[in-house]
């Protein structure tokens, strides 16, 4: 003789419903949690990406400055030194002309 599987009263009824709702409950935190690691992830990503641009760009514009400060620095000693032959020729004028 088979027996019959017990009958589930309404307690147990409930207690399996509680069980799959907790169930789903966990699956749908875990999921978020998921998301938002994924997200901050992306952050951080392009955090990185940013800080790597802004880094890319100040070595350019460092380059740049560095450029315009050598040009900068040969044209004054170029203007030095054609100040100091213009001295000179004064001098020599002033000399030649207390002679």
């Amino acid at each position: 003789m088979a027996q019959d599987p017990p009958l589930e009263g309404p307690l147990d009824l409930a207690v399996r419903r509680l069980d799959q709702a907790l169930a789903a409950l966990e699956a749908k935190l875990a999921q978020r949690a998921a998301d938002r690691e994924d997200d901050h992830a992306d952050l951080f990503d392009q955090a990185g990406s940013a800080f790597a641009e802004d880094r890319a760009r100040l070595a350019a514009e460092l380059d740049a400055a560095r450029a315009r400060e050598r040009a900068l620095e040969e044209v004054a000693a170029e203007a030095s030194a054609a100040l100091g032959r213009a001295a000179a020729e004064v001098r020599a004028a002033l000399a030649a002309g207390e002679h």
